[in-house]
C-alpha cells in the first residue's frame, strides 16, 4: 500500500505506527512535514514543505489561526501535487488536521480515503481557558477560541474519519463530530517502557549515581508552564523539602511555552516562580535538567520514588501513561482527562490542582511510606498494558480503521 502521513512536526502522534508499517515491508510510505531536521526512519521517505504564507504577529485575532492554517494548507497541497507528479499517488492519507495541512487535499485527491487526527476543540469553558483564577481571560476569549475552531470545522468535511486519543478529547468536539471520530490512543510501548530496579542516574553536585534506592521526586513537562501546573509544583517544593531533608527533586522541561500564555517575568515562568519561592528552597537538592533524551527520561522515571504529573483540563501527556508503564508511583492533578486514565487509590493518587500544600502532603506521604504505595505502581502498569499498549491494543484498532477505508486487496493483516 502507498501511505502518506502528514504532520508538521514529524513524527508526532505517528511515531510508533509509521515505524511499524515500514518494518512490515511491502508498503511505500511518504511523510510530509515542515520539520527540516525530522528523524530518519528506515523505509520512510520524508518530504519537507514550506508554508505558503506566514501570519503577522499583529494579524486580526479572530482569523489569525485560519490564516496560518491556510498558509500551511496551501504549502502542503503544493508539495502533494509535486509528490504525485513524481509518481507517488497515495492509497490513503493519515495526518494531523490541527495545523491546516490537509485542508485542501480533497481538491487534489477527491476519492482517496483520509484519516484525520483531531486533537483539541477550543472553548472558553471546560478546558484550560479560565480554569486558573491567576490567569483571568478577557471578554474576547470566547470569540478567539471559536476562531481557532475554523480549522477543525473545515477539516471534519475533508476527511473520511477522524481519530482522537482519548474520550475526553473527542468529547470536546461538537456532538455532530462524534460519530465520525474513533477513540484510540496512539499507543505506549509497554514492552520497552518497563520498571528497572537497576537503573541509575548521574546528576550534577552528586558524586555517585542516583538509584531507585534513593529518595527521588520527579516532575516532567515538555516546557515548564502553567498549563502543566509548574507554578503549583514549585509552590509545593518548600513543604516537600522541609518534611523530607534527603529527597532530591529532578525537573525535566524547557523554558519555552507550548500551551497557554507566557509569563511576564523576564526569566519566564521558572524565573517568576524562583522569585516567589526560591528563598525557601534547598537548591543543592533541586536539579533542573532541561529537555533530555528519551533514554535519560526513562532512567529518571525508573529511579523516581514519587512522580508528579500536573495538568489543567487539557490534552493528556504521553508522559503520564509512559510513567505508569514504567511503574512509577504518581501523584497527579484531579482533572477529567487524568481521571480517564487513572483512578485515585487504585492506579495513582489525585489531588486538587490548586492546593499546593495538599500536593506536598501526598508526595511526602509516598516518600515516607513507599512500600505502602507500591501496589499503585504495579496496578498502573497493568492498566496501561491492558488499555494503552501499542502492539496489542492500539495498533490493531488503527489497522482496522485503515482497512475499513481501502480496497480489500490493500488491507493490512491485523496483528
Amino acid at each position: 500500500m502507498k501511505l502518506l502521513f502528514v504532520h508538521q512536526n514529524m513524527p508526532g502522534q505517528y511515531r510508533e505506527l509509521v515505524q511499524w508499517l515500514a518494518a512490515q515491508g511491502g508498503h511505500e510510505i511518504v511523510f510530509l512535514t515542515q520539520r527540516v531536521k525530522a528523524p530518519k526512519f528506515a523505509g520512510v521517505r520524508t518530504v519537507v514543505y514550506k508554508s505558503h504564507h506566514k501570519t503577522d504577529e499583529d494579524a486580526y485575532g479572530l482569523s489569525k489561526s485560519w490564516e496560518t492554517a491556510a498558509g500551511n494548507g496551501f504549502g502542503a497541497v503544493t508539495a502533494l501535487r509535486r509528490i504525485i507528479s513524481e509518481g507517488f499517488t497515495p492509497d490513503i492519507v493519515i495526518g494531523h488536521v490541527g495545523w491546516g495541512e490537509m485542508s485542501f487535499f480533497r481538491e487534489v485527491l477527491p476519492d482517496t480515503p483520509m484519516i484525520g487526527f483531531f486533537e483539541y476543540f477550543y472553548s472558553a469553558r471546560g478546558g484550560p481557558v479560565g480554569f486558573d483564577p491567576e490567569a483571568p481571560v478577557s471578554d474576547h476569549a470566547p470569540y478567539i477560541m471559536h476562531g481557532h475552531n475554523v480549522v477543525p470545522l473545515v477539516n471534519i468535511e475533508a476527511v473520511d474519519i477522524g481519530h482522537s486519543p482519548t474520550r475526553w478529547q473527542r468529547d470536546r468536539f461538537p456532538v455532530s463530530f462524534h460519530e465520525k471520530i474513533y477513540v484510540c490512543h496512539d499507543g505506549i510501548r509497554t514492552d520497552k517502557l518497563k520498571p528497572d530496579k537497576k537503573a541509575s542516574l548521574s546528576l550534577n553536585r552528586i558524586e555517585r549515581p542516583v538509584t531507585a534506592g534513593d529518595e527521588v521526586v520527579t516532575y516532567m513537562a515538555r516546557n515548564l508552564e502553567t498549563t502543566r501546573g509548574f507554578h503549583q509544583f514549585m509552590r509545593a517544593l518548600p513543604h516537600i523539602q522541609k518534611a523530607r531533608p534527603n529527597a532530591r527533586i529532578v525537573v525535566i522541561g524547557g523554558n519555552e511555552v507550548s500551551y497557554g500564555g507566557k509569563s511576564k517575568h523576564p526569566g519566564g515562568l521558572r524565573g517568576q516562580m524562583e522569585a516567589e519561592v526560591g528563598h525557601l528552597l534547598d537548591w543543592d537538592r533541586l536539579h533542573f535538567v532541561g529537555q533530555v533524551s528519551f533514554e535519560d527520561y526513562q532512567r529518571i522515571i525508573q529511579v523516581s520514588t514519587c512522580h508528579i504529573y500536573l495538568t489543567m483540563p487539557f490534552v493528556l501527556s504521553w508522559s503520564l501513561l509512559e510513567s505508569m508503564s514504567m511503574g512509577a508511583t504518581i501523584v497527579a492533578s484531579d482533572v477529567a482527562p487524568v481521571r480517564e486514565a487513572m483512578r485515585h487509590g487504585e492506579t495513582g493518587l489525585l489531588v486538587d490542582f490548586f492546593d499546593a500544600e495538599a500536593l506536598a502532603r501526598q508526595v511526602v506521604d509516598v516518600l515516607a511510606r513507599p512500600a505502602d504505595f507500591a501496589h499503585l505502581s504495579r496496578a498502573a502498569r497493568q492498566h496501561v498494558v491492558e488499555h494503552y499498549d501499542f502492539l496489542t491494543v492500539c495498533l490493531p484498532e488503527h489497522i482496522r480503521q485503515i482497512n475499513a477505508l481501502v480496497p480489500h486487496d490493500l488491507e493490512i493483516p491485523v496483528p
